[in-house]
């Protein structure tokens, strides 16, 4: 009885010639170009301890990662499910921690899951992360060079939406504070689903404004002009006239430097990974039915290394990125 030996595991991918060119190409291209924006190159290990790639950022990512006890030591293994999580830790431990740094990559990954149904579990990952700069300009210059990585790329008619998951998270301690559970709503509030909201809304009341904001929050996306209708919808919270004048002066920039960009705002958002703590971004391309390229800030997480360290990067898969380039 014959067997298939050449089956691979769902989810995971094998590039033949055609393809592997191509995909090469557009690597070496990438990095080429964020080599030439001053960014660096670090090539971080397939493999580390389990103690140091689920510290810090990789804490969000402990159910992606394969794991495996090492021979050698007996201690666990933790195959990279996300390669930012490893240059944080090489700009705060390996490097040093101090002053302004910009590094770049090129890998690939493996998960234990894919991101989306029809996503690969084993993504071949680019980024680029800019280390102890805390100002806006920062946030501006790994947006500009994400959006410019992927002109270079040859990826048309691109949508970027820009959020800050300030305005959530506070919303969700607000209501935390008010005695509801908030165990499921950031889940939900991602998701966007208005039935779990309401569900959730219903065994949970909250106070009046509180529920009025969280109802109103998945629908607060749209273009330049819903700044001002956040601000007043959203208004009760502390930090919101600060969040909104710092997207107006993001949204301001990027018209700027990127006229023919289409743009969209979402006051709601929450994409990435759990550990973001500022202005978060998503490049879309026509036809995706996800996004091709994200990223935000993520500071401090370098204190788990020992140098607390302002952060912002951007990541995306080359092969997902193939796809959204035009034949």
């Amino acid at each position: 009885m014959s067997k298939n030996r050449w089956i691979l595991p769902d989810g995971v991918e094998e590039v033949l010639p055609s393809e592997a060119w191509r995909l090469e190409g557009l690597r070496r291209q990438l990095l080429d170009q964020m080599h030439e924006a001053g960014y660096q190159l670090v090539i971080p290990p397939l493999v580390e301890f389990s103690d140091s790639l689920l510290t810090g950022l990789g804490e969000d990512l402990d159910l992606q990662t394969f794991k495996m006890v090492d021979q050698i030591s007996g201690k666990t293994l933790g195959l990279r499910s996300d390669i930012s999580p490893q240059v944080a830790r090489i700009d705060a431990h390996s490097l040093g921690g101090q002053g302004a740094r910009r590094l770049c990559y090129a890998g690939s990954t493996l998960k234990t899951l894919p991101n989306r149904v029809d996503g690969s579990r084993a993504p071949i990952q680019v980024g680029a992360e800019l280390f102890g700069e805390a100002d806006e300009s920062a946030d501006l210059e790994i947006m500009s060079l994400m959006l410019a990585c992927l002109q270079q790329a040859g990826v048309k008619n691109l949508t970027l939406e820009v959020s800050h998951v300030g305005i959530t998270t506070q919303l969700i301690a607000a209501l935390a504070q008010a005695g509801c559970d908030t165990a499921r709503l950031q889940e939900i509030l991602e998701a966007k689903s208005m039935p779990d909201l309401a569900q959730w809304l219903d065994a949970n009341p909250c106070p009046g404004d509180l529920s009025d904001m969280v109802r109103a929050l998945p629908l607060l996306a749209g273009g330049e002009d819903l700044l001002e209708r956040g601000e007043k919808v959203l208004a009760d919270l502390p930090m919101v006239a600060g969040v909104i004048s710092q997207l107006r002066r993001v949204v301001t920039a990027l018209k700027l430097d990127w006229p023919d960009l289409n743009l969209f705002i979402d006051l709601g958002a929450l994409r990435g990974s759990h550990y973001h703590s500022g202005l978060v971004f998503a490049a879309f391309a026509p036809d995706m039915g996800s996004s091709i390229a994200n990223g935000g800030r993520y500071d401090d997480v370098g204190a788990a290394f020992g140098v607390a360290r302002p952060a912002t990067g951007f990541s995306a898969d080359i092969r997902q990125l193939i796809r959204a380039i035009p034949s």
